[in-house]
C-alpha cells in the first residue's frame, strides 16, 4: 500500500517521487515506469475520436487514483483518489486515512479542521458555513454544499475537495459549524481530489512546475517561415530555466526566440536549441522507391541524420555531407499514434495561402485577411481540405512496425503531400505530424 502525502493545490506523492499539478503526461509516466516495483496494473484512457474534447486520464487501479490530464495543453489537471481504502493518506506529517484511521467527516475535521480569523464567531460571514482559516500555512475556505440528486457531501478547501457518500433515508440537519452537521452516522469520504484553484468544475491545468524544468527547454509555440509557397523555416518561442538566477533563493523562467533556417549548420542550431534529446542517423530509407530512378541509388557509406528535441516535439534532420538542416518534422502527440508520449506536443501555426477563386466569384467580395490559412495541431483534415487544393496523387499508406513485433496496434496513417509539405493523418482526422522540407534542394539531388 502506498504512503502518500497530500499538498493541497499542488501535489501527492512521497519522499521518492511526487506528482505535481501541472507536470506534462510524459513526466508523469516517467515516473510510474521509475516506481514499478510498487506502482503497477496502469491504464490510460483517452478518446479515440475525440482526443481533444475528454481528458486524457492515467487510472492506477491497484491503488484507487486517477490522474486527469488537459487534452489540450496534456499537462496535469487533477489528482483524484476515488477508492480511499488502497492508499494511506498524510497532510502536514498527520494520517487523516488509512486501514486504520477511516476518512471520516470527524477525522477530516480533526485534520484540516479550522479555527476563527481575528476572534470573530462563525456567525459574522454571510454564509455560516464558509470561514477562512489561519492556522494552516495555507489560506483555505470551508464550503459545505448538499447534492440531493446524488446523495453526496461535498466539503471544499482551497485546491483540495473530499466527497462523503451519505444515507440518503436520513437527510442531513444542519446547524452553524461543521461539527454540527448531523447525519445520523459519520459519513467516510468516497473521493478526494487536489487541484488548482477554488472551484473544482471550473479548474484548469497550471503551468510547468518549476521542479519540471530539470534544465531542459520547452516549447511554447512555433511559427513557420514561410514566402508564398515556400517554407524557409520556423521560430521557436521557448521556455526554460534562468541559469543566472539563484535557486536557492528565487526560481526564475527564461523566454527566449529563436529562428531556425533551411541551410543552417549542426553548430547553428545547437547553438541555439542546445543539445538534442536524442542523435538518429538514417540507416535506409524506405521513401526512396517513390522518387524517379530509385534503382540508381546506392548505399552510401553515411547516412542523413536527425536532432531529435523530445521536449520541443521536434525533429531536424541534416544532409550527410554538408551537415546542414534539410527537413523539419512537428509532432502533435496524440494519443493512438504510434509515437505517442515520445514527444511533447508541438503547438505549430502553420500559415497556407489559400487557393485562388475560380473566375465566377469577384474578388472585391474577398477578404484579404482570409487568403492565408493558419493550420495548428489541433486543426482536423477534413477542415484543411476546405481551403486546401487536394492533392494530385493519392497518399502514401505509412504503417509503422518495430522490427521486435510486426503488428501495429494502432493502425496505418495517410500521408499527403502539398507544396513543400507532408502532411501525416491519422484516422480520426487529426494530425500526427507535418514535414517540412527544402523542394529545390529536393529537386536537385533527385535530378542527379
Amino acid at each position: 500500500m502506498l504512503e502518500l502525502e497530500v499538498v493541497p493545490e499542488r501535489s501527492l506523492g512521497n519522499e521518492q517521487w511526487e506528482l505535481v499539478l501541472g507536470m506534462a503526461f510524459s513526466q508523469v509516466v516517467h515516473i510510474l515506469q521509475q516506481q514499478f516495483q510498487s506502482i503497477k496494473n496502469v491504464q490510460v484512457l483517452y478518446s479515440e475520436l475525440n482526443p481533444l474534447v475528454m481528458d486524457l486520464v492515467i487510472n492506477l487501479s491497484q491503488d484507487g487514483i486517477r490522474l486527469i490530464f488537459d487534452p489540450l495543453s496534456q499537462r496535469l489537471k487533477i489528482i483524484e483518489v476515488y477508492c480511499m481504502t488502497k492508499t494511506k493518506l498524510k497532510y502536514c506529517g498527520n494520517v487523516f486515512c488509512s486501514p486504520e484511521v477511516p476518512p471520516t467527516l470527524e477525522q477530516i475535521d480533526h485534520s484540516f479542521g479550522a479555527t476563527h480569523p481575528g476572534g470573530r464567531s462563525v456567525s459574522h460571514f454571510k454564509n455560516p458555513f464558509e470561514f477562512a482559516e489561519f492556522r494552516k500555512p495555507w489560506l483555505a475556505h470551508w464550503l459545505t454544499e448538499y447534492h440531493s440528486s446524488q446523495q453526496v457531501f461535498v466539503l471544499n478547501f482551497r485546491g483540495l475537495t473530499f466527497a462523503f457518500a451519505i444515507d440518503p433515508s436520513v437527510p442531513p440537519r444542519v446547524t452553524p459549524g461543521l461539527g454540527s452537521i448531523q447525519f445520523g452516522s459519520f459519513p467516510i469520504v468516497s473521493k478526494m481530489s487536489i487541484y488548482s484553484g477554488n472551484s473544482l468544475s471550473e479548474t484548469r491545468a497550471p503551468s510547468l512546475p518549476n521542479n519540471s524544468f530539470c534544465n531542459h527547454c520547452y516549447l511554447e509555440n512555433l511559427d513557420v517561415l514561410r514566402e508564398g509557397e515556400e517554407t524557409i523555416g520556423v521560430k521557436l518561442k521557448i521556455i526554460t530555466e534562468d541559469l543566472d538566477s539563484n535557486k536557492l533563493l528565487e526560481f526564475r523562467k527564461l523566454v527566449m526566440t529563436k529562428v531556425i533556417k533551411f541551410g543552417d549548420s549542426a553548430q547553428d542550431v545547437t547553438s541555439a536549441l542546445g543539445s538534442p534529446s536524442k542523435v538518429f542517423y538514417k540507416s535506409e530509407d524506405k521513401m526512396k522507391i517513390h522518387s524517379p530512378n530509385s534503382h540508381r541509388y546506392r548505399k552510401l557509406s553515411c547516412s542523413d541524420f536527425f536532432y531529435n528535441y523530445f521536449t520541443l516535439g521536434l525533429d531536424i534532420l541534416f544532409d550527410a555531407k554538408s551537415h546542414r538542416v534539410k527537413k523539419f518534422i512537428l509532432h502533435t502527440n496524440y494519443p493512438g499514434h504510434y509515437n505517442f508520449n515520445i514527444y511533447f506536443r508541438c503547438n505549430f501555426n502553420l500559415p497556407i495561402e489559400v487557393k485562388p477563386p475560380s473566375e465566377s466569384e469577384d474578388m472585391t467580395l474577398i477578404d484579404v485577411s482570409e487568403k492565408k490559412h493558419i493550420i495548428t495541431a489541433f486543426t482536423k483534415w477534413d477542415t484543411m481540405e476546405e481551403h486546401l487544393k487536394k492533392p494530385l496523387e493519392r497518399p502514401v499508406v505509412l504503417n509503422r512496425a518495430s522490427t521486435h513485433n510486426a503488428t501495429n496496434p494502432f493502425g496505418s496513417t495517410c500521408c499527403y503531400g502539398y507544396q513543400d509539405i507532408i502532411f501525416e493523418v491519422m484516422p480520426n482526422n487529426h494530425l500526427a505530424s507535418v514535414t517540412l522540407y527544402q523542394r529545390k534542394k529536393l529537386q536537385r539531388s533527385v535530378d542527379v
